[in-house]
């Protein structure tokens, strides 16, 4: 005899023990377990139960009505014999998370739409964070993974709007390891060109990295590097002084760091700025395009490896083999085409849209770098100093790959 293949729907209002005093009442009977989902908004619950059931139906159905009777909620009992519907594979979930600050009823309403349109389910919602964005997870079954990424990242971006695609599973809660482009998390000047003004080259510098469509190879790298020559050393601080961190940076690193991640910083930069503009920060890892010196001067030669277009996602690969962790378990965030590849060879990739500006009449930021702890699963335990800000994004955290 084929089991029968049960949906036990509970709803009402909230209270201690309707979960328990459920599943107390379906434990006398022989079922499987199969599915579950609880949901509970303003003290309203939603709770179903899949089961396969060997035996007879009546007495089960009878015994969830009395429990649902004596805690005052409604339940209702779906029951087929069709063996198809226990065999039938459950389909791949993926977590949506949309970011807003504000986030408007229009853009949820866009998502929702575009999520249905891709063949997808939406499970459940919860909101997972009001400030400093409003944060927001949705539970999607039943969509493909590729397209459901790809059209929910155009969604958002019409929908002012961020988000971040994930699927399903422990994996999301097993990243031991952050690789940060310094650039996506530091607003300023291109080094390399403004370097070059202090000895008239900067156009010629800039014209390098046009040509090259923001992704130099070595040899773009080591000829915007030769154009230094002769500038004096003491312009790398100046050159500092004119950068500032995007907002919710010193919350990202000190949250993952006190997770117990691995946490490091690449850029297709000079390495003596990003040391000091990282110095403090404790970090395991640094990657960049190392200046020569002599008397106090740029010689114009790079000391060492050269970070090129695919500088950072080697940078990845040797910062995860020194610490033995694997690429899945891996985060990175990057801005800009010279980025593409990091992002993708992380086991979660995020793209930080560092050229979208704040909504109208707002001067602090559309989402804060911060947000990425969302999609992380950790929390903000130390507010950002909120000293230094810029209007930048999280704009397209496709992470389905």
């Amino acid at each position: 005899m084929h089991p029968h293949s049960v949906l036990v729907t509970v709803t009402g209002y909230d209270r201690p023990g309707v979960t328990s005093a459920l599943f107390a009442a379906l434990a006398a009977h022989d079922v499987e377990v199969l599915d579950v989902e609880q949901v509970v908004i303003s003290d309203r619950l939603v709770l179903g139960v899949v089961l396969a059931l060997h035996g007879d139906p009546g007495p089960l159905r009878r015994a969830v009505t009395h429990a649902a009777e004596a805690l005052g909620t409604e339940v209702e009992v779906t029951i087929t014999e069709d063996p198809d519907e226990l065999t039938t594979r459950i389909p791949p979930r993926h977590h949506v998370l949309v970011l807003g600050r504000p986030l408007r009823a229009g853009a949820v309403g866009e998502m929702a739409r575009r999520i249905t349109d891709l063949g997808g389910n939406i499970d459940s919602i919860l909101r997972l964070s009001h400030r400093p964005v409003t944060a927001l997870e949705l539970v999607v079954s039943g969509a493909d993974p590729r397209r459901l990424g790809a059209g929910l990242v155009a969604g958002a971006a019409a929908a002012g709007v961020d988000v971040a695609v994930e699927r399903a599973g422990l994996q999301r809660r097993a990243k031991r390891l952050l690789l940060l482009d310094l650039d996506a998390a530091v607003s300023g000047e291109d080094a390399f060109a403004a370097l070059a003004d202090e000895v008239g080259r900067g156009g010629e510098s800039r014209r390098l990295l046009a040509e090259a469509g923001g992704r130099p190879t070595a040899e773009v790298v080591r000829a915007r590097a030769a154009l230094l020559a002769g500038v004096p050393a003491a312009r790398l601080a100046a050159l500092q002084a004119r950068m500032q961190w995007v907002h919710g940076w010193r919350a990202l690193v000190g949250a993952v760091r006190r997770a117990g991640y691995r946490c490091g910083v690449v850029t297709g930069g000079v390495a003596q700025l990003a040391e000091r503009l990282v110095d403090g920060l404790g970090l395991d890892f640094l990657a960049a395009n190392r200046l020569e010196t002599a008397d106090d001067r740029l010689t114009g030669r790079i000391v060492g490896e050269v970070v090129d277009r695919g500088g950072r996602a080697r940078a990845l690969v040797r910062f995860a083999e020194s610490y033995g962790v694997p690429l899945s378990q891996t985060v990175a965030v990057g801005t800009g085409p010279g980025a593409a590849e990091l992002i993708s060879l992380a086991g979660l990739g995020v793209a930080v849209d560092a050229t979208r500006p704040p909504g109208k009449g707002d001067s602090t930021p559309a989402a804060h770098l911060d947000a990425l702890l969302f999609v992380l699963g950790l929390r903000v335990d130390e507010p950002d100093d909120g000293a230094q800000r810029r209007p930048d994004a999280l704009a397209a955290l496709d992470l389905s790959h």
